[in-house]
C-alpha cells in the first residue's frame, strides 16, 4: 500500500472502519439508515457511539463535537470531552447513543432571520449518518442538522438533504416509466473547483481591509497585472507547491477527494478541484477544503484570502459547481452516450433541466447573491448575472431536430485530429467549454459558475435539486397516465424545447447585444443581491419550496431576511473600514508628503530664487485638490452611513446600500487611489499592490 492509501480517509470513521468495529447486524441496520433513510434504532446508535469514541480515542481525540452548517455560510462547532468523574475520584471515558444522536448548542446567537426572539435560546443538532465522522484537531466531529427548539431549520445541511430526498423520488418514478426496476436511488453528485487566493502573511496584516473585509478597498492598479497570461497554468514556486502538498495531505486524511491543482489566471491565485460525491459530502468536504486552505497557509506564512474579489481590476475567484445525477447502478443520468439524438431518457431529463432553470432562473441567481459575489459577476472572470444555458454545437442541433419534428442527421467528428503524425488522436468533447456561460453542459455534467468563491455549495445544489425534482414530477405526471407512453413522451420534449428555447445561449455573455437580446426574450437580469433577493418569496417560489417540503414559508422568509441583513452589515462595515483607513492612514501620509514637499520648495527657495520648483508646485496642487476631494467623498460616505443605519428595516437600507453607499466609497476610493500614485512609497501607509500580487 502506498503511503497516499494509508493516509487517505485514516481520520474518518468510513465504511471500512464501520465494517471492522461495528457487529454484523449493527453494521447492516446502519447502512439500512444511510442507504434507504430508515429510523435508527436507540439500541444501534449507542452500539456505534461506542465503536466512535473507542475509535476516535485511538486516534489520539480527547472530545466530541456536533459539527454543524448554520446560516453564517461557515461551519459551527461546541467541544465536549469524553471524560466522566467516576466513584473513585478518577474518571471513564464514555460516549452514549443519545450523544451521538443529539446535541443541545445555544441558538439565540446564530442567524435565523426573526423565526426565533432573542431569548428564545434552545436549539438542537442532530447526527447526519449519511456523512462520515471525522478527526480535526484531536476532536471527534459529527456531521449534523441545526434546528430551532420548535423544528425550524437554522442550516443549510437540513434543506439540502430534504433537496436530494424530493428529487430521488421523482427521478425514481421517471426511470421506472424507462423500465429501470432495478434503481432504488438516485443522487445528486457535485465537483467542486475552489479558486484562491495566496498572499505574503506579513503585508497581509499590514492591511486593516484586508483583515476586517477580505478584500482591499483601497489600492491603484500595478503596472503590470494579469494581461501577459502568464500566471494561469504556470511553473508553481516552491512555497505555494509546499503549501499545496500540505494541504492535500490534510484532506486526503478527512477523505476530501482533492484532485486537481493548478495556478489560476490572477497573480497569486489558485485553483483545488476535487473528485465528484454526493452533493451533501461534497458540501461538507467544500466547507472542510475552505477551513483548512486558511489553516495550512498560515503555516506557510501565507493568507488564502476566499473573497470573491480581494483586488479590483483583476480576476476574483469562483466556485464551479459541477452537478449531476448518478444512480446506485452507477449509471450517470447527465451521460448523453453514442448517440444522444435516440437517448430518449437523457432528453427528458435534460429538457427537465433546460425547463427548470428557465423557470426558476431568479432562484439560481438569487442562490450565489451576495455583498461581495456582486463585484465579482460579469466580469472578465465570471459569467454575467443573465441566467442562460449553454449546451453546444451537437445538442442544440439535436433540439432543433426535435422541435422542428425533422429527422436528426447530422454527423460531428468524434475524433480530435490534431495534424500531426506523432500526436495520437483523441475522442472530441460534443461541447466546447463556453466561459461566459452560467449553465454550462460539460459532457456528462452541467457547470454551475455564478457561485462566489467564499460561498457555502449547500445553497446552489438545493435549489437545482428542487427544481429539477419539481419539472421531473411534473413530467411523470404526465407519463404514467399517457394511453401512448412514447408519443406521449416525443410530444413532451417538443414542447418543453419549444417554450423553454429562450435560456439557451451559446454566445459570448459579456456583450451589450447579449443583454439587449436577453431582454426581448424576456430573461431576468438581477444585477445585484438587492435586485435578486425580492423574488425569494414570488408566490411560485414559495409554492414550489412548500409543495415539495424544502421550506416553510417561515423558513423562506427568515432565509431572505437573514440574506438582507448580511448584506447590508458587510457593505456597512466596509463603509466603516474605509472611513477608519482614510482618517488614520491614507490622509496622515498624504499630508505628510505635502509637507515636505512644501518644505522642500522652501528650501530650493531659500538657496536660491532661480530655482525652478514648477513640477513640485504643480504636483503639490494636485494633491491638495484631491486631498480636498477625498476629505469631501470620506465626509459624506460618513454622514449617509449613519443615516442608512437609521431605517428602519434592512429591505430599506440594503437599497441605500447598494446605490448610493456603493457610489459614496467609490468616490472616496478613486481619490485615494489616485493620491497613492502621487505620493512616494515609503510615505504610503500600507503595501500596495505590486507588494500583495507579486511577492512569493
Amino acid at each position: 500500500m502506498t503511503k497516499i492509501q494509508e493516509t487517505f480517509g485514516s481520520l474518518v470513521f468510513n465504511d471500512t472502519v464501520m465494517r471492522s468495529k461495528l457487529p454484523k447486524d449493527v453494521y447492516k441496520k446502519l447502512k439500512a439508515t444511510i442507504n434507504e433513510g430508515k429510523t435508527l434504532d436507540v439500541n444501534v446508535a449507542n452500539t456505534v457511539a461506542n465503536a466512535m469514541k473507542d475509535w476516535a480515542i485511538e486516534k489520539g481525540a480527547t472530545h466530541y463535537t456536533h459539527w454543524f452548517q448554520p446560516m453564517t455560510g461557515i461551519t459551527a462547532e461546541k467541544h465536549d470531552s469524553f471524560i466522566t468523574p467516576d466513584s473513585n475520584g478518577g474518571i471513564i471515558l464514555e460516549f452514549s447513543g443519545k450523544e451521538l444522536i443529539k446535541g443541545e448548542p445555544d441558538a439565540s446567537s446564530f442567524p435565523n432571520g426573526g423565526l426565533r426572539a432573542t431569548f428564545e435560546a434552545r436549539g438542537y443538532t442532530t447526527w447526519d449518518p449519511s456523512s462520515y465522522a471525522f478527526i480535526k484537531d484531536n476532536t471527534l466531529c459529527i456531521p449534523t442538522a441545526f434546528c430551532s427548539f420548535d423544528g425550524s431549520s437554522l442550516d443549510k445541511k437540513t434543506p439540502l438533504l430534504r433537496s436530494m430526498q424530493a428529487l430521488n423520488d421523482q427521478a425514481l418514478r421517471i426511470l421506472k416509466l424507462f423500465g429501470h426496476n432495478d434503481v432504488t436511488r438516485v443522487t445528486t453528485t457535485v465537483g467542486c473547483e475552489q479558486e484562491y487566493f495566496l498572499i505574503d502573511k506579513d503585508l497581509y496584516e499590514q492591511r486593516e481591509d484586508l483583515k476586517l473585509c477580505g478584500r482591499t478597498l483601497y489600492g491603484a492598479l500595478p503596472p503590470k497585472g494579469q494581461e501577459l497570461d502568464d500566471h494561469y497554468f504556470g511553473m508553481l514556486d516552491k512555497k505555494a507547491s509546499d503549501y499545496m502538498r500540505d494541504l492535500d495531505e490534510e484532506l486526503w486524511k478527512l477523505g476530501v477527494l482533492a484532485k486537481t491543482e493548478h495556478k489560476e489566471v490572477a497573480p497569486r491565485q489558485f485553483e483545488l478541484a476535487p473528485v465528484f460525491t454526493s452533493s451533501n459530502i461534497a458540501t461538507d468536504h467544500n466547507q472542510l477544503t475552505m477551513e483548512f486552505m486558511k489553516k495550512i497557509a498560515k503555516k506557510h506564512n501565507f493568507t488564502c484570502l476566499l473573497h470573491e474579489k480581494p483586488f479590483d481590476g483583476i480576476n476574483g475567484s469562483g466556485k464551479h459547481n459541477n452537478w449531476s445525477m448518478s444512480t446506485n447502478t452507477g449509471v450517470n443520468l447527465l451521460e448523453p452516450g453514442d448517440s444522444p439524438a435516440e437517448n430518449a431518457q437523457f432528453l427528458l431529463i435534460l429538457t427537465a433541466l433546460i425547463k427548470g432553470v428557465d423557470e426558476y432562473q431568479d432562484l439560481l441567481r438569487i442562490s450565489v447573491a451576495t455583498a461581495s459575489n456582486d463585484h465579482r459577476l460579469g466580469a472578465n472572470e465570471a459569467p454575467p448575472a443573465i441566467l442562460s444555458i449553454h449546451l453546444g454545437d451537437e445538442l442544440n442541433a439535436i433540439l432543433e431536430a426535435i422541435e422542428k419534428g425533422v429527422p436528426y442527421n447530422k454527423t460531428f467528428n468524434k475524433v480530435m485530429e490534431i495534424g500531426v503524425d506523432i500526436l495520437p488522436s483523441f475522442p472530441k468533447d460534443t461541447t466546447d467549454r463556453n466561459r461566459t456561460s452560467p449553465f454550462a453542459f460539460t459532457g456528462n455534467k452541467f457547470e454551475f459558475r455564478m457561485l462566489g468563491s467564499a460561498l457555502s455549495i449547500a445553497c446552489p445544489n438545493l435549489m437545482l435539486n428542487t427544481i429539477v425534482a419539481e419539472e421531473l414530477q411534473q413530467f411523470a405526471d404526465i407519463l404514467e397516465t399517457a394511453p401512448d407512453f412514447n408519443k406521449t413522451l416525443n410530444e413532451l420534449i417538443r414542447k418543453t424545447i419549444k417554450e423553454h428555447k429562450r435560456i439557451i445561449f451559446s454566445g459570448n455573455g459579456y456583450t451589450d447585444e447579449w443583454v439587449k437580446e436577453a431582454e426581448k426574450r424576456g430573461l431576468l437580469n438581477l444585477k445585484t443581491t438587492i435586485d435578486a433577493l425580492p423574488y425569494y418569496t414570488s408566490e411560485k417560489n414559495i409554492r414550489l419550496f412548500t409543495k415539495h417540503k424544502i421550506f416553510t414559508v417561515d423558513e423562506m422568509y427568515s432565509r431572505k431576511e437573514i440574506l438582507l441583513e448580511n448584506y447590508c452589515k458587510i457593505i456597512h462595515i466596509e463603509a466603516l473600514t474605509m472611513i477608519d483607513m482614510a482618517k488614520k492612514q491614507i490622509l496622515p501620509a498624504v499630508l505628510k508628503t505635502q509637507k515636505e514637499m512644501t518644505d522642500l520648495i522652501l528650501n530650493k527657495k531659500a538657496v536660491c530664487d532661480c530655482f525652478d520648483c514648477s513640477i513640485e508646485i504643480e504636483t503639490l496642487k494636485k494633491m491638495d485638490a484631491l486631498t480636498k476631494e477625498m476629505v469631501a467623498a470620506m465626509t459624506r460616505l460618513e454622514e449617509e452611513n449613519v443615516k442608512v443605519d437609521a431605517l428602519p428595516t434592512h429591505e430599506a437600507q440594503g437599497k441605500v446600500y447598494a446605490t448610493l453607499i456603493l457610489e459614496c466609497m467609490a468616490d472616496l476610493r478613486k481619490a485615494a487611489d489616485t493620491l497613492e500614485t502621487l505620493t512616494p512609497k515609503e510615505n504610503w501607509p500600507m503595501p500596495n499592490y505590486t507588494d500583495l500580487l507579486f511577492t512569493e
